[in-house]
């Protein structure tokens, strides 16, 4: 599945159905740059998970309402609800354990 850059305030329409995952990142965050082709592989191998991008610097609001003090942080979202997050790095096998084991 295609991974979404958050470009406007559209923030609630794109969480609010279905399984997506939040990735706060800013572009000078060096664990956020490593994350990335992570996620890039990640979408491409599960059809079932919508990837939001959140620029922190960009979306300093949306930021500031999920309490992001870290990044990368993501956050799973199911039928529009905050199910879990984690923070740092993480490799596809452990986005997969987290996801599946969220159901």
């Amino acid at each position: 599945m295609k991974i979404l850059n958050l470009e406007k305030e559209n923030f609630d329409e794109l969480v609010s159905s279905g399984v997506v995952l939040v990735d706060f990142y800013a572009d000078w965050c060096g664990p956020c740059k490593m994350l990335g082709p992570i996620l890039e592989a990640f979408s491409s191998s599960r059809n079932d998970v919508r990837i939001i991008k959140v620029n922190v610097d960009q979306h300093e609001a949306i930021a500031q309402k999920f309490g992001i003090m870290s990044i990368p942080t993501l956050m799973l979202f199911k039928g529009g609800s905050m199910v879990s997050s984690k923070q740092g790095f993480h490799t596809i096998e452990m986005l997969n354990e987290w996801i599946d084991n969220e159901e």
